[in-house]
């Protein structure tokens, strides 16, 4: 299995499990994973799509985010808020978030190895987990499982029984 392969599964699998999750919090969207809170699943998939549209636009295309506009929704440092009116739905997310992550496919599909190798365009201080291409493909999937946790969290938090036992 070679790098472009191993990316793609990462990408697949974390889209499955978070969907997984997601899917079912669309009557509860603000359930706070903890009683002191956390991130709710609504902003989890916001911060997703902001997240990884950034991420390819400006540290792989060397682009401006596309998704700005939600950077103080979701981008990192912003707080959850418990009033669902403030964010755009999810279903409008989802569909952002599909968009988003096909366009990071196409762009893995016309990559070669030797392209992982190259280095972001992420600024100097972020080098460290952002400093190739294929840092960059492998952070998008691991942010992905990362934040699931936390929808998975929110989703005991609101009674539901677990969907990847």
């Amino acid at each position: 299995m070679n790098g472009i392969a191993v990316l793609k599964a990462s990408l697949d699998q974390s889209w499955m499990w978070l969907m997984a999750l997601l899917v079912d919090m669309k009557d509860a969207p603000t359930t706070f994973p903890t009683p002191q809170g956390g991130n709710h699943p609504l902003w989890v998939l916001g911060h997703l799509v902001h997240s990884e549209a950034s991420m390819v636009a400006e540290f792989i295309q060397g682009k401006q985010d596309p998704l700005a506009k939600w950077a103080p929704l979701f981008g990192g440092g912003s707080t959850p808020a418990t009033d669902a009116s403030k964010y755009p739905s999810m279903d409008v997310l989802l569909a952002e978030f599909e968009k988003v992550r096909a366009g990071t496919l196409r762009l893995l599909e016309t990559s070669t190895d030797a392209d992982l190798d190259k280095p972001s365009k992420a600024p100097d201080h972020l080098k460290g987990l952002f400093g190739t291409v294929g840092q960059v493909l492998a952070m998008i999937g691991l942010h992905c499982t990362f934040h699931a946790g936390q929808v998975a969290d929110a989703r005991r938090a609101a009674g539901r029984k677990p969907v990847l036992a």
